[in-house]
């Protein structure tokens, strides 16, 4: 065998290498094009929760009116205050009270902006419809329309932000960013701990040591983003010991089950903490509200860390009076499985030293070397 030959053999094993390189770029680039635009591109209300503060002779027709097409779904309440608490209680995005002669409606803009436009434009539609029909009315009857009356059928109907956004988010965008940087920090330390912890043997210390370096990690993460979140001005109203304790229980949802993945499955379940970041921010309610996904993303995004910890974060943020335990389940769940999972993994016996390194034989035929036939090696004359 010449060395022409194996230069031959390694530039076709190349080409080789770089088509499958390629190839699964692709196809991993169509996958979350799809997903992407087929969670986002479309973004389409379903049975959004408003609330209703109506005479019992009304009740029925308003009601039919908002659930007609299946985009609200409408909470029934005695007074615009019982309302403004379900509000404030994310029981509802916000309502309107047509107790009185101009109707009035409460949204919450840090819930959501989508869900506090769509009330926004769907009740201008529906009051400036109201009026031209009244004003029809009149005109057929002949009738004069007074100075009072016309002032109040031009005025812009009433809209009260029970919980607005704050000035500094007036897109309310921050939430989306801060759990990507938890997310994206998360997955890069799940990765580099993946390739770590599995050049050493196996033991209870090694367990021990790879919970502790997580908890360490968990909490100089949410430290991190509490500092950096202070730049910019978000959160100041927030409880600060409060959002600490949330951001380091997202963060240890995250690295966590990610580090559990890896200890049962091996270096391969690092891509655990790639979903995350790539699938699970999308349908985390962050940027796209989960009533405005498609009912597989509303579930998933919901059970996930990235969508559990999204909805601990606003509600400690914006809504104090939201009960977030549903959500602190969902995190508690992914970080205690996965510490569990890598704790139980290192007590049990290691009869081979596997390290996350590539196997030798793969190794060479990445690189280009001649496996196939095997290495001779010169034995000593006799």
């Amino acid at each position: 065998m010449t060395a022409d030959d194996v230069r031959v053999r390694s530039v076709r094993q190349f080409r080789r290498f770089a088509l499958v390189v390629c190839l699964a770029g692709a196809a991993v680039q169509l996958a979350l094009t799809a997903y992407y635009l087929g969670m986002g591109h479309k973004a389409t209300p379903h049975h959004v929760p408003v609330g209703l503060v109506s005479p019992v002779g009304k009740q029925a027709a308003i009601n039919d009116l908002l659930e007609r097409d299946g985009v609200f779904e409408v909470r029934m309440y005695r007074d615009a205050g019982e309302l403004q608490a379900a509000i404030r209680r994310r029981d509802v995005y916000g309502g309107v009270d047509v107790t009185a002669a101009q109707p009035h409606l409460y949204v919450a803009g840090a819930g959501g902006t989508a869900a506090a436009s769509l009330l926004r434009t769907t009740y201008t539609a529906v009051t400036t419809q109201q009026n031209g029909q009244q004003l029809a009315a009149l005109a057929q009857q002949g009738g004069t329309v007074s100075i009072a009356q016309a002032q109040a059928l031009g005025t812009p109907p009433p809209v009260t932000d029970v919980v607005p956004l704050p000035a500094d988010d007036v897109n309310g965008a921050s939430l989306g960013f801060l759990t990507q940087a938890l997310a994206l920090g998360g997955t890069i330390a799940s990765v580099g701990l993946g390739r770590l912890i599995p050049r050493t043997r196996r033991s209870w210390r090694r367990g021990l040591a790879h919970l502790a370096t997580l908890l360490v990690y968990a909490l100089g993460s949410a430290a991190v983003v509490l500092w950096s979140m202070s730049w910019f001005g978000v959160g100041a109203g927030a409880d600060r010991g409060e959002m600490f304790g949330i951001f380091a229980l997202v963060s240890l949802a995250i690295t966590g089950s990610t580090a559990g993945a890896v200890a049962l499955l091996g270096p391969g379940g690092a891509l655990l903490g790639g979903l995350y970041f790539t699938v699970g921010t999308v349908i985390s309610g962050a940027s796209i509200l989960p009533e405005f996904l498609p009912a597989f993303g509303r579930v998933l995004g919901m059970n996930l860390p990235t969508g559990a910890g999204v909805q601990a974060v606003r509600d400690n943020l914006y809504f104090p009076a939201a009960p977030i335990g549903g959500h602190l389940l969902v995190l508690s769940l992914y970080a205690g499985i996965g510490c569990a999972l890598v704790l139980v993994t290192n007590l049990l016996p290691n009869r081979s030293d596997r390290t996350s390194e590539l196997d030798l034989e793969v190794r060479d035929r990445i690189e280009g070397n001649d496996v196939r036939e095997p290495a001779r090696i010169p034995l000593p004359a006799s």
